[in-house]
């Protein structure tokens, strides 16, 4: 008995849908870390003459890897910014396959946004460069991007099939995306 691509379908979406809260969960708990620290180097500062060293640096660092865990909720929730001033009027077939072809260019640059950190993890992996004040490796941040960018694609990817698949696809994979 063959599964039915549906079900199949379902559950993917669900498995994907998962992924992305534990994303956005780890991003929001980097988020807070880098909140608390930033006001324990205030007072510090302020009061004791005595900031946290490096502070700045692990706010750079970490807010790349914040942004790569927020990326696939927002993704999968379909709420990146669009421009849909020149489709309010075409037809729902037509709206669809632009809809279809924004999220592949998208999923596209994301494809190579991945692709180039990866390849900067390795570089700064085997440079062993590092950060100024606090010596850390580079490499670290950029490796913890690379699973919210590669989950994002994998989104993108599921989202531009869906959409060729049909209204039905389409509009089921929206709604279970807007029910969540």
């Amino acid at each position: 008995m063959t599964p039915d691509p549906d079900q199949q379908g379902n559950a993917l979406h669900h498995r994907l849908e998962r992924l992305c809260d534990l994303s956005a969960a780890i991003g929001g708990l980097v988020l807070v870390a880098m909140a608390a620290m930033t006001v324990v180097s205030v007072v510090g500062r302020a009061f004791f003459s005595h900031p946290i060293l490096g502070d700045v640096e692990l706010v750079q660092l970490g807010s790349a890897v914040v942004v790569a865990c927020f990326l696939p909720y927002t993704q999968f929730k379909r709420a990146n910014l669009i421009v849909d001033f020149f489709t309010t009027n075409a037809r729902a077939a037509t709206q669809r396959r632009m809809d279809a072809l924004g999220t592949l260019l998208y999923t596209a640059v994301l494809a190579l946004v991945l692709w180039r950190v990866a390849v900067g993890a390795q570089a700064m992996h085997a440079s062993q460069e590092s950060s100024m004040l606090m010596n850390l490796p580079l490499w670290w941040p950029y490796a913890l991007m690379l699973p919210g960018l590669a989950l994002c694609v994998v989104i993108g990817l599921h989202q531009v099939l869906q959409a060729l698949r049909g209204p039905q696809a389409a509009a089921q994979g929206s709604a279970q995306g807007d029910a969540a």
